[in-house]
């Protein structure tokens, strides 16, 4: 046991029926940052979350989260770690700030303090003009920076984060890494699962890739890009309508599978370093064949490029289940794949 460490598992494995939800995971969260499960719905995040806030008992494997036992002192954790879930756990029925009275009294508060405390932290997280509001006419995203203060009524160590921005809009979104970043600041140790490639990019000092309940890599985003030994050679068409015909030219071209991204008019692929002859002549074959270039660039690889490397299929198929893990001791498990 590192006393670094704000989680250290060897070989952690839960499966559920024939379900192999987790396989044999190793990790090593450094205490006081911001660690990413990344992987797609269906990978095991949550039910690595789920073990290590103690909600489910590991099959196999070994585990400590900060510096206790995972199975042995698990009450100890559990008075020193915090859970935010996928889906807000706020009573609709209340006011934002009844809602954080009600916490912080079940915490053992007395009424002024609670009071005080729940005042405090939503001026922090912006809400406090909606406090007296019922949360069930909240926003998506008011609604998850409620959930979030929620989890730090009582400071804990370490806060598991599970995809804390489904969902929510751009400027919602953003709004909660500002707060994950303030957590950090004030010393808490950060677990975030997460399946977007840009959200693990902009927080996690270190980064698991999890797929079907395997780590199947982890370091820096940029170790992680620099692993995949490869550029990225992003296009973007003047007309959406292109795009078939971009394609077919640039896979003969480059002699590799092109990505279509989620902007019509985008296409990406995976070069070797150096190449920049194969890719100047496929640039020429778009322009004999009159599709129009509105821009293109040539660097370093996008962690969805890492990750289709890696595993071969995109971070977030089409056909993924929700990932989700069962309540603890249910029979079932939605997130195994």
């Amino acid at each position: 046991m590192n006393p670094h460490l704000a989680v250290e598992t060897i070989g952690l494995a839960k499966s559920f029926g024939a379900t192999r939800a987790v396989a044999g995971v190793d990790l090593e969260v450094r205490s006081g940052t911001v660690f990413g499960l990344l992987g797609p719905n269906g990978a095991g995040k949550t039910t690595i979350v789920r073990m290590l806030a103690t909600l489910l008992r590991p099959d196999s494997g070994t585990a400590w989260v900060l510096g206790h036992d995972l199975v042995q002192d698990a009450p100890l954790v559990r008075r020193r770690v915090s859970l935010t879930g996928q889906f807000a756990s706020v009573d609709e029925e209340l006011t934002g700030r009844e809602n954080l009275v009600m916490i912080a009294r079940l915490h053992g508060m007395p009424p002024r303090p609670a009071r005080s405390r729940a005042d405090e932290l939503l001026e922090a997280f912006g809400l406090a003009d909606a406090a007296t509001r019922l949360v069930k006419t909240y926003s998506g995203g008011m609604r998850r920076r409620l959930d979030i203060a929620a989890t730090i009524v009582v400071t804990p160590d370490l806060v598991f984060l599970d995809e804390p921005t489904t969902g929510l809009d751009p400027r919602s979104r953003n709004q909660v890494w500002d707060i994950v970043r303030a957590l950090v600041a004030g010393g808490t140790t950060v677990m975030l699962t997460t399946q977007y490639l840009e959200e693990a990019d902009r927080l996690a000092d270190r980064i698991a890739i999890i797929d079907r309940g395997h780590k199947i890599a982890e370091g820096t985003a940029g170790e992680l890009k620099a692993s995949v030994g490869a550029g990225a050679l992003h296009v973007r068409l003047r007309q959406a309508a292109q795009r078939p015909e971009a394609e077919r030219l640039l896979a003969a071209a480059l002699a590799t599978e092109i990505h279509l991204e989620g902007d019509p008019t985008a296409l990406s692929a995976t070069v070797d370093e150096g190449d920049e002859e194969r890719v100047a002549h496929a640039l020429a074959e778009l322009a004999r064949a009159g599709v129009a270039v509105a821009d293109f660039a040539l660097g370093k690889p996008s962690l969805d490029e890492v990750f289709l490397a890696l595993t071969g299929h995109p971070a977030e198929p089409a056909d993924a289940q929700t990932d989700t893990a069962p309540p603890a001791g249910g029979p079932h498990d939605e997130e195994a794949a």
